[in-house]
């Protein structure tokens, strides 16, 4: 899947000439965590986040009453030249870029022109959609050899027991590098049967552990 997919095209920005209060005031209207900062000369040339914002202005409880920290120019506490990313990357990689370097949004530019932006909360919601968990149905963990063509073996006791499929995620098994643990989201409230075919084919069903069938 790629950035341009799930990115939000329109992007709420300010210049680095706004001030503290500018972004406090942007940020609670819009109900948004970052703002990108972007010259008309330069393009993007920062990012401002909640954090920075919180970092400027004095704590409620603070004994502090310096008013003048709202008029900072946000050029003074945004994050110069932030990480991007392109609208044809993956969202896979920009996963990798978020973990990596520890960002909670990746502007994202074509041709030098801001284009877009993703944020974590993105990367969230894109893994809920492609897991199904949205969805009403059951998970299954099974754990089966780490052989070529083993998902289509697996593939065929869901066809037919007709059970519909919704996502399938695959992880290494912990335990034995010759395996490999594939988790299964399918389109039914009742895995009963689903289960005890795929345990009739020899394959060994880690969850969910139903009593009463056999092992």
């Amino acid at each position: 899947m790629l950035i341009e997919e799930i990115m939000k095209r329109k992007v709420i920005t300010l210049s680095p000439e706004h001030t503290v209060n500018d972004a406090l005031t942007v940020m609670q209207e819009n109900k948004i965590r970052h703002l990108p900062i972007v010259s008309e000369r330069e393009g993007l040339v920062g990012i401002v986040t909640d954090r920075d914002l919180k970092e400027a202005v004095p704590s409620l409880y603070s004994k502090s009453c310096d008013v003048t920290v709202y008029n900072i120019p946000l050029s003074e506490i945004m994050t110069k030249d932030p990480i991007t990313g392109h609208p044809m990357d993956f969202v896979e990689e920009a996963a990798v870029i978020f973990y990596d370097n520890h960002i909670g949004c990746l502007p994202i530019l074509s041709n030098c022109n801001l284009v877009g932006i993703i944020t974590e909360t993105d990367l969230l919601y894109k893994y809920i959609e492609l897991t199904g968990v949205h969805q009403p149905g059951s998970q299954i963990e099974v754990r089966v050899p780490n052989i070529p063509g083993i998902l289509f073996e697996v593939s065929k006791v869901f066809h037919e027991h007709k059970i519909n499929v919704l996502s399938v995620l695959v992880y290494p098994d912990k335990e034995n590098e010759n395996n490999k643990i594939l988790v299964i989201r399918i389109k039914t409230m009742n895995p009963l049967q689903v289960i005890d075919g795929l345990r009739n084919n020899g394959f060994e069903v880690l969850w969910p552990n139903v009593p009463g069938i056999d092992q």
